[in-house]
């Protein structure tokens, strides 16, 4: 049994490492209210917009676009988004296990595989992997970043695929359903996906002022930078919804270990107090004879 001294250092020490969960839980929960807020507000734009950006790409008109040009891929880009530190349950994990296949499937089909990450927990990852090229790490952007903060990302994406370094990006970020639910999601950037149009849909029997060709040209990367956008805000709420949940587990855990090391430090103060009666009543009996 455990002195009394070491029980109460190891009491003290977890309740210090409480305090600490605590106030992570309590900070994570403010930040997730407004992260959810940002990512629920734009939610009905990035789906609008991804929808338009399949449209144009089942046109005949764009068939020749630069960014909508398929080609037999040689070489995949991924933007991956994780965060900058830890203590966020599953959060880095989902999103680097769906890299991880991507990346498995690309070394079979003989693809060269580049990554961009956003957040330093995906750099360290990618950096352990052989036949990899880490083309770029961003820096975890805020809550609710500007589009300047992501110009030089969404620049990059643009440039790659524009003068064919790259063959196909996929986006790869965590999805927020809700508190308890999120989802690590692989989505297809560049080219845009072809969905079946239906003939009498907008989309199709549209005119275009003063063409196809400008129109898609000046829309293409504010449909693609909204893609980018949006997920980086869902990444943003799953990120603090999953941290609030690990630091609360944390804190629970600590109280169990109090409580249990309480148990124990009593009962081995118990036996302490009771084998010091049991030394007096011997002296005394000692005494007596």
């Amino acid at each position: 049994m455990a002195s009394l001294i070491t029980l109460r250092r190891q009491i003290a020490s977890i309740k210090s490492t409480r305090q600490i969960t605590k106030a992570m839980q309590l900070v994570s929960a403010s930040k997730l209210r407004r992260a959810q807020e940002y990512a629920s507000r734009s939610r009905d734009y990035q789906d609008l917009a991804y929808d338009l950006l399949t449209r144009l790409s089942a046109m005949n008109e764009i068939a020749d676009q630069p960014l909508f040009e398929r080609r037999e891929v040689k070489d995949r880009l991924y933007i991956v988004v994780t965060s900058n530190t830890g203590l966020a349950g599953a959060y880095n994990a989902n999103v680097l296990k769906l890299l991880h296949q991507g990346l498995d499937r690309d070394r079979q089909d003989k693809v060269t595989s580049h990554v961009i990450t956003i957040g330093s927990k995906g750099a360290q990852f990618v950096r352990r992997i052989a036949g990899v090229d880490l083309m770029a790490v961003y820096p975890a952007f805020a809550d609710q970043p500007l589009v300047d903060d992501m110009r030089p990302l969404l620049n990059t994406i643009i440039e790659q695929y524009d003068q064919k370094k790259v063959d196909d990006i996929q986006f790869i970020y965590t999805l927020f359903k809700s508190s308890v639910t999120q989802i690590a999601t692989v989505k297809q950037l560049l080219p845009a996906p072809i969905i079946e149009v239906d003939k009498n849909s907008s989309i199709a029997v549209s005119n275009f002022e003063p063409d196809v060709e400008t129109v898609v040209v000046e829309i293409t990367t504010r449909l693609v930078e909204a893609q980018v956008w949006q997920g980086i805000l869902e990444s943003a709420a799953s990120e603090h919804a999953m941290r609030m949940i690990a630091t609360k587990n944390a804190t629970d855990n600590a109280n169990d270990l109090i409580d249990d090391y309480t148990l124990e430090l009593n009962t081995a103060r118990q036996a302490e107090i009771t084998q010091e009666l049991a030394e007096i009543s011997g002296g005394v009996e000692a005494l007596s004879t």
